[in-house]
């Protein structure tokens, strides 16, 4: 797949999503109740670009950068602790590959450049691969995860995302995105802020809310 021929379809594809925003449902009461928000986990690090492919920097600049030029983005939500979500967080090596392949180099960017990629898209674009990743009103974690084979996750974006689980003593679990063409996103790291009403799972690709070739 060369996403460099085919931005434009993504750009599409976001705007479609984006239109059908819908609001996030309540938290139910009987979840977790801390309010540590995920925006708050992710400022932890605050250490900016790094070579540690496993954190979530490029994810946090994109964050930040969305906030910046609009500030009453519904990305928002990732530092309203009180919310209940649960949110797929690609690993910088996610968006290094990503940048890859929307450059068509051979070769992996380091993190900056790798945001600056991404960032080119356009921030209406960013903000909407934003919100795919990010199901409303509802705190999942790994052991609901690896139960969950075949469920259908309505994300921020407005589309869903499908649950895969595959073993048995030992589940795995990865996300069916809108692109068929491509390797869906394993997740490679649970409950990140467990116990709060916002938790994450790291994942290892990056989910597209598009169908590109």
């Amino acid at each position: 797949m060369r996403l460099g021929r085919t931005s434009s379809r993504l750009i599409a594809g976001i705007a479609a999503t984006l239109a059908t925003l819908a609001p996030s449902a309540a938290a139910h009461a009987s979840g977790p109740t801390g309010t540590r928000s995920l925006a708050q986990v992710l400022a932890r690090d605050g250490g900016g670009f790094d070579h540690r492919p496993n954190d979530f920097d490029i994810l946090t600049a994109a964050v930040n950068a969305v906030l910046k030029a609009k500030p009453g983005s519904p990305v928002a939500v990732l530092a309203d602790g009180g919310t209940a979500l649960t949110a797929f967080l690609p690993t910088d090596r996610a968006f290094e590959n990503l940048a890859r392949e929307i450059s068509g180099s051979h070769d992996l960017p380091g993190e900056k450049q790798a945001f600056t990629t991404v960032a080119a898209l356009g921030i209406d674009t960013v903000e909407g691969v934003l919100l795919y990743h990010v199901v409303p009103g509802v705190t999942i974690t790994r052991k609901a995860a690896v139960k969950a084979d075949g469920a259908k996750l309505t994300t921020a974006a407005g589309s869903a995302i499908t649950v895969q689980v595959t073993g048995r003593c030992f589940p795995r679990v990865s996300l069916r995105d809108a692109d068929t063409d491509d390797r869906d996103p394993r997740v490679v790291k649970f409950d990140i802020n467990k116990g709060n009403r916002q938790i994450a799972h790291g994942i290892d690709a990056v989910l597209r809310p598009a169908d590109l070739p």
